[in-house]
């Protein structure tokens, strides 16, 4: 049975999500350190909530903490699949639900960290994810592939679910394929799949928001950084193993792009243009995505300190709202 209320406080589950290259990772490994002896619990331990991170070898591209410098701080969810294979959502949910199962066994504090909303969500929320249908899903791919391709698949998802489709974008096919999957297995609208905002365990969740021409500047700079670091080497050893069969890692921003310089297609110039562009979309559409959650407590500040000071207050008031609440 999963609990509802907080038999310590360190089962609160501290979340830190929001936009990418907004600090995420770095005030995670100063709350880390910080929240354990002020909730008196064991040490803390981090789930990751980014779909990308899970691959093997995507280090430079997805910003992930090198081993050593993570603090000698567990990290889950990290390097799980290879890059041939398929993330699935379901499969993370279960797995990263049993992940903070075990933080809590060990009396420890579990952070989630990370940008990718539907995972936060399914980790998160009340989310049940309807099941596959492989022979559906074949059929809506071979349809992709025709002449009509995502857009055809994306006005049919318009006619039968016009809300999922102002939410999906018509480029992206495989979430089409699935919003048409789900209609089919259910014969409801797949938007009713989508979860609640309704916590399953006690949580709170935190996000760093920076002045959009700020957030820009420090995409712009992650970005040469990540070329500079040799993304475009690392693509070059994930290729050898897999990284074109895999149909989630081979679309993923900065990867693609690297394949594009790899092959002649793209200079390295226009490469770093193109993920910064491709980065600073995404990061709007993930504010767009936090912002009528009324659940979420937002940081406006630049200094790691501050931030520090304002999460770590933001926790506390937390967990003594949680605490009153579970008395009779």
């Amino acid at each position: 049975m999963i609990p509802r209320t907080l038999n310590r406080p360190g089962d609160l589950i501290v979340a830190l999500v929001g936009q990418t290259a907004s600090g995420k990772s770095d005030l995670s490994l100063d709350l880390a350190h910080s929240l354990p002896p002020l909730m008196g619990c064991a040490a803390a331990e981090v789930v990751s909530a980014d779909a990308l991170q899970l691959y093997r070898g995507m280090d430079i591209g997805t910003a992930k903490i090198p081993e050593g410098e993570r603090r000698g701080i567990p990290h889950h969810q990290i390097d799980v699949l290879n890059v041939s294979q398929e993330a699935s959502v379901a499969r993370y949910q279960s797995e990263a639900r049993a992940d903070v199962e075990g933080i809590h066994q060990r009396s420890g504090l579990a952070l989630v960290v990370g940008g990718s909303g539907l995972y936060q969500r399914a980790l998160l929320d009340h989310l049940e994810f309807p099941g596959t249908d492989p022979q559906i899903r074949a059929a809506l791919e071979e349809q992709a592939q025709g002449p009509l391709g995502s857009r055809g698949l994306h006005a049919r998802l318009a006619a039968l679910d016009p809300h999922s489709a102002q939410r999906i974008d018509p480029h992206n096919t495989r979430r089409i394929i699935r919003a048409l999957e789900v209609i089919e297995l259910t014969g409801g609208p797949y938007s009713a799949t989508m979860p609640e905002r309704v916590f399953i365990r006690p949580s709170v969740m935190i996000a760093i928001r920076h002045e959009q021409t700020l957030l820009d500047e420090r995409i712009e700079k992650r970005t040469r950084n990540m070329f500079q670091r040799g993304l475009v080497e690392e693509v070059r050893e994930l290729l050898d193993k897999g990284l074109k069969e895999g149909r989630t890692a081979r679309c993923a921003t900065g990867y693609a792009e690297a394949m594009g310089v790899i092959e002649g297609v793209l200079s390295e110039e226009e490469a770093i243009d193109s993920v910064t562009a491709a980065t600073r979309r995404l990061a709007r559409k993930q504010a767009k995505w936090l912002r009528p959650d009324p659940r979420l407590h937002w940081i406006d500040a630049d200094c790691p300190e501050v931030q520090l000071r304002q999460a770590s207050e933001i926790v506390q008031r937390s967990l003594e709202e949680y605490l009153s609440a579970d008395i009779p």
